[in-house]
């Protein structure tokens, strides 16, 4: 079976976002807006924005579509699931290539770029922040989700224990 490996990585990475947005939606503001003692910068909340705010670029900028959002405070969880949703499905249907706007290379801020850099970026940034975040939440006591590879292969049954 072939299967769309670029598209996999993205909706492990959609799902992934939707899952740490889940778990810090239970935090008091007090937790949400906690400065990490560790050698993270910012709190949970300006991190989860920024999370999202970079993938509605990363989006805008393959897609040629203008921002959907434009917050001027830190959203509330429903607007930062919405945000998840429809970036996270604006990127999966580039993976997909249903727009076939991944085969053209785009010009921005003095730059010429191949669109795959973009892709590349979106999933590698997205990692980076959860990671910071689950840390902030272990600082907490707070035990966060288990977003990896194995455990999202394990809830799309990609990955099952064969049994005798």
């Amino acid at each position: 079976m072939t299967e769309n490996v670029l598209a996999k990585l993205i909706e492990h990475n959609n799902w992934a976002n939707l899952q740490i947005i889940q778990a810090c939606a239970a935090l008091s503001d007090k937790q949400l807006d906690a400065e990490p003692e560790t050698v993270t910068k910012g709190s949970i909340r300006l991190t989860l924005q920024h999370l999202m705010e970079a993938q509605q670029s990363y989006w805008t900028q393959l897609s040629n579509v203008a921002p959907h959002f434009n917050w001027q405070a830190p959203p509330d969880f429903a607007e930062l699931r919405r945000a998840a949703s429809i970036t996270g499905d604006g990127l999966l249907a580039l993976a997909r290539d249903e727009s076939n706007k991944l085969q053209t290379t785009f010009q921005k801020d003095d730059y010429t770029i191949e669109p795959w850099v973009v892709m590349v970026q979106a999933i590698n940034h997205a990692t980076e922040h959860r990671e910071q975040i689950k840390s902030m939440l272990n600082s907490l006591g707070v035990t966060p989700p288990r977003i990896d590879g194995w455990q999202y292969g394990r809830v799309t049954n990609a990955l099952t224990q064969i049994t005798t």
